[in-house]
């Protein structure tokens, strides 16, 4: 079988689980050619993405997490300011200290009643039409909404820069030239003005506590801001957009499961929810750059190699998860690696469970008759797996 993992075509409806399952069983782990690039190793198997997520020392976040490596003046907006995604102890956990506060479960918890209101309302404003697409008008509204607010800016501008993020991820060649560059300037434009505006006038939101936080004794700089800014709004979006999106579609093509899961919605929704995590997985991989010479599954590993970790990969490893391509709600004991895993575990993992629940039970209940027309239309990307586009239709029913 020919192994491109760079191909779009390889992820253009989810992951191939089938090209996943034959890499798994080679002895050593795959070598993938890289155009204009060295190529990289592509790790699949649960225990080995595990080992290289938690080993910062051998395996380095730096110089980034994508496989293609940064272009020549393609940080010149941002001068030697790093994303804290591409850093590594301690320096990532310094970095991450500045919003952890914001995002850990207790705080996570305290938002709950709030974001249980935006589902309704995201739900309200599609209810009486009886149709929608379900990725824009729903599952993409809630991830908006939330990073929004937290950031403290007008909920329709997190709609708009939601829309950016979904050039950002597009695979270059399905965009026109430069349309990742454009989208990525325009958010740091906009990120300006949140400069300007809260500076100005602080307020009670992450984006002014950021801008009067230290770290390492010392303020953030407008370009590490412009930074904070972009992970935030990115990564604030991908998981829970793809996983509601995917998630809907595939319950929908497992109805016994679903039927399961309404018996007891209440009960057994945080089971499901982490089976749909499992199963989905919205982030594909992650890279990290070896910074010894290692040997690994039988393969030896030069220092400077891409190592990439195929979160996908590993969540159907049928090594560590029984009958791993069958959608499970009951699952038990689910240590799935959506989040990944290690220091660079997602911050915002309590956040997006709650998140999700929220819609999921919006969703679920009124709409029980939801129907998807026709094959989604999945986003052209190899590093973030979800539909861009997937209309449905419904029962319509009232706001509440």
């Amino acid at each position: 079988m020919a192994v491109n993992l760079l191909d779009v075509q390889s992820f253009a409806s989810g992951h191939p689980v089938d090209l996943y399952q034959d890499l798994r069983t080679k002895p050593k782990l795959h070598w993938n050619p890289e155009p204009g690039g060295p190529g990289f190793w592509a790790v699949t198997r649960y225990e080995d993405v595990y080992a290289v997520d938690h080993d910062f020392q051998t395996y380095s976040s730096e110089p980034t997490i994508m496989i293609e490596d940064p272009l020549e003046g393609s940080a010149s907006a941002t001068g030697d300011a790093k994303m804290m995604l591409m850093m590594d102890p301690p320096h990532h956990t310094a970095f991450r200290k500045l919003i952890r506060a914001e995002f850990t479960r207790p705080a996570a918890g305290e938002k709950e009643t709030r974001l249980q209101q935006l589902a309704r309302q995201i739900v309200n404003e599609v209810i009486e039409r009886g149709e929608c697409d379900f990725v824009a008008e729903v599952a993409g509204e809630m991830p908006s909404y939330v990073i929004a607010e937290l950031m403290g800016i007008p909920l329709d501008d997190g709609r708009k820069l939601y829309q950016l993020t979904e050039t950002i991820h597009s695979a270059p060649e399905s965009l026109p030239p430069g349309a990742a560059t454009e989208a990525v300037m325009k958010m740091f434009q906009y990120a300006m003005g949140v400069i300007e505006e809260k500076r100005a006038r602080p307020a009670d939101d992450l984006a002014t506590r950021l801008l009067h936080a230290e770290v390492e004794g010392r303020r953030l700089t407008d370009q590490e801001f412009l930074l904070f800014f972009l992970l935030l709004i990115d990564a604030g979006g991908d998981t829970t957009r793809n996983l509601l999106s995917a998630g809907i579609l595939a319950l929908k093509q497992n109805p016994e499961q679903l039927t399961w899961l309404m018996q007891d919605l209440p009960g057994r929704l945080p089971t499901a929810r982490e089976e749909l995590l499992r199963y989905v997985t919205p982030v594909i991989y992650m890279r990290r750059t070896a910074t010894r010479h290692v040997v690994l599954r039988e393969t030896e590993i030069r220092k400077g190699d891409k190592v990439v970790m195929y979160f996908g990969a590993a969540n159907r490893d049928p090594d560590r998860f029984e009958n791993p391509d069958q959608l499970d709600l009951s699952r038990p004991a689910n240590e799935h690696v959506a989040f990944g895993g290690g220091p660079h575990v997602c911050l915002g993992q309590h956040l997006a469970r709650i998140e999700i629940d929220a819609i999921l039970v919006e969703v679920l209940t009124r709409m029980p008759d939801l129907e998807i027309l026709g094959p989604p239309e999945w986003l052209a990307s190899t590093f973030i797996s979800g539909p861009k586009s997937m209309k449905v239709r419904f029962t319509p029913g009232r706001r509440l």
